[in-house]
């Protein structure tokens, strides 16, 4: 008897455990989240002439942005973000040409599944 007790506690610690796996694994493949940032955060770098961020999933092109606003909160990227076409983890901005400061990188990634993350960095120009 002791032992049909013990397979039973036995099965259902191994379904809590899958079922947790499985909830873990789909969690992280629905956000996209960085993984790279150029400039990195909190870098201090010369006048960069674009913002690139790879993320962990693939971006849904219409939905996902980068935009760059100086330390008064001006976006200061005249240029549209774009995915990148062969690789749809990648994001970029192009820049013109940067003062001495502090910017931050305001991003919206919308993953191919449609789950959304948001997020920001800041950088600075020497």
């Amino acid at each position: 008897m002791n032992s049909s007790i013990s397979n039973v506690a036995r099965f259902a610690t191994r379904g809590a455990l899958a079922a947790a796996l499985l909830a873990t694994a789909q969690f992280a493949m629905a956000h996209a989240l960085p993984k790279q940032q150029t400039p990195a955060p909190d870098a201090t770098v010369e006048a960069p002439h674009e913002v690139a961020i790879d993320f962990s999933e693939g971006l849904e092109p219409t939905f996902s942005t980068l935009i760059v606003v100086d330390a008064a909160g001006k976006q200061v990227n005249s240029a549209k973000s774009a995915v990148d076409t062969s690789n749809k983890k990648h994001i970029s901005v192009a820049l013109g040409d940067l003062k001495t400061g502090a910017y931050q990188v305001e991003w919206t990634a919308v993953a191919e599944d449609g789950h959304r993350t948001q997020g920001h960095y800041l950088f600075n120009v020497k």
